[in-house]
C-alpha cells in the first residue's frame, strides 16, 4: 500500500484487530520521520542557511567597507567569490542538492559583482539594466541546475526587470497595463511548470513552487483589476478580466483533478476583494463600509466551510 497516512492507521486501529507493536511498527515505517531523513534535512537546512548568510555578510562587509577599499579589492574580491563557488559546483564528489545550494549562492553573488561595478564606475545604467544583465549571467546556471529555488530566483528577477524597465523607460505604460503584462508572463511560467511537472515525471518540481507561482499570479490579478476599476481603464481591464476569469477556472479544475485545496483558498480570496473593490467603486459612505465589512464577514466564513467540506470529502474518499 503506497501513501499511508496518518488517518488510514487510525481507521485501520479501529476496525481490525492490529495489536499496538504493529500499528507502532506501521507509524514508524511510513509516517513518522526516520533518523536519516531528520539528518538530511538539518544537513541541507544548515548549508543553506550558512550559504544565505554568508551571501549577506559579503554585502554588509562591502557596505561598511565600501569607502576603505580600493577599487582593485572590490572587484578583485567579488569575483573570487564567484569564481570560488562555482568551482565548489565542479567538484564531482559534491551531492547534487549541496551542488545546486552552492549554485544559488553564486548566482546571489553575481548580482553583488554587478551592483559593485556599478557603483565604482557609476556607468549610469538604471536599475532595470542591473537586474537585466543578472538575469542574462545567471540563464545558463538556472537552465543546467533545474533547482526549483533557483528558478524561483531567476522568474523574481524577471518580474523585477519588467517593473523597473516600466518606471524608467517605458513611462507611458499604465498600472493595470503592467500587471496584464506580469500576469501573462508568471501565467505562462505557471501552467508550464504544470505540465512539466505531469508530463515529465523525471522533472521533480516541488509543490511549494507551484504554489508560489499561484499566488503570485493571482495577487496580480487582483491588484490589477482592483485599480483598474478605480481608475476606470477599461480596455485593459476587460482584458485582465477575461483573462483572469480563464485562469481562475483552470485553477478551480486543477485543484479538483488534484485535491488541492490551495487554489479552492487563494481564489475565492481573491474574488472576494475584487467585489469589495468594486463596491468602494460604486459608492464611497459609511453603508458601503459596513455592507463591505458584512460581505467579507459572510463570504470568508462560506470559504472557510467549503474548504473543510472539501477535506473531508478527498479524506473519506481515500
Amino acid at each position: 500500500m503506497k501513501n499511508i497516512q496518518r488517518e488510514d492507521i487510525q481507521i485501520l486501529n479501529r476496525h481490525s484487530d492490529l495489536s499496538e507493536k504493529d500499528i507502532t511498527e506501521i507509524l514508524t515505517n511510513n509516517v513518522y520521520s526516520s533518523k536519516d531523513a531528520w539528518q538530511k534535512f538539518l544537513r541541507f537546512f544548515l548549508i543553506s542557511l550558512g550559504i544565505g548568510f554568508t551571501v549577506s555578510g559579503i554585502i554588509f562587509f562591502f557596505a561598511y567597507n565600501w569607502a576603505e577599499l580600493p577599487k582593485f579589492a572590490k572587484l578583485g574580491l567579488t569575483e573570487a567569490l564567484v569564481i570560488a563557488t562555482t568551482g565548489l559546483v565542479l567538484l564531482p564528489k559534491i551531492n547534487i542538492n549541496i551542488r545546486n545550494i552552492i549554485l544559488t549562492g553564486a548566482s546571489a553573488l553575481v548580482g553583488v559583482l554587478f551592483a559593485v561595478f556599478g557603483q565604482i564606475y557609476q556607468t549610469g545604467a538604471d536599475a532595470y539594466d542591473f537586474f537585466l544583465a543578472w538575469t542574462i549571467f545567471i540563464t545558463l546556471w538556472v537552465l543546467i541546475s533545474d533547482f526549483a529555488p533557483l528558478w524561483l530566483l531567476y522568474v523574481a528577477l524577471i518580474n523585477t526587470t519588467l517593473v523597473l524597465y516600466s518606471q524608467q523607460v517605458a513611462k507611458d505604460w499604465d498600472t493595470i497595463d503592467l500587471n496584464l503584462l506580469l500576469f501573462a508572463l508568471n501565467t505562462v511560467i505557471l501552467i508550464g511548470s504544470l505540465l512539466i511537472s505531469h508530463y515529465k515525471k523525471a522533472v521533480n518540481i516541488p509543490n511549494w513552487f507551484t504554489n508560489i507561482l499561484s499566488l503570485a499570479v493571482v495577487s496580480i490579478s487582483t491588484f490589477g483589476i482592483s485599480v483598474g476599476i478605480m481608475d476606470r481603464n477599461e480596455t485593459s481591464l476587460y482584458l485582465l478580466c477575461l483573462l483572469s476569469a480563464g485562469v481562475y477556472a483552470l485553477g478551480i479544475w486543477y485543484g479538483f483533478k488534484t485535491k488541492n485545496s490551495f487554489y479552492f483558498a487563494i481564489i475565492p480570496l481573491s474574488i472576494v476583494i475584487i467585489i469589495c473593490s468594486l463596491l468602494f467603486r460604486i459608492a464611497d459612505n459609511e453603508f458601503v463600509f459596513l455592507l463591505v465589512c458584512l460581505f467579507v464577514i459572510v463570504s470568508i466564513t462560506f470559504i472557510i466551510k467549503n474548504l473543510m467540506d472539501l477535506q473531508k470529502k478527498w479524506k473519506n474518499e481515500k
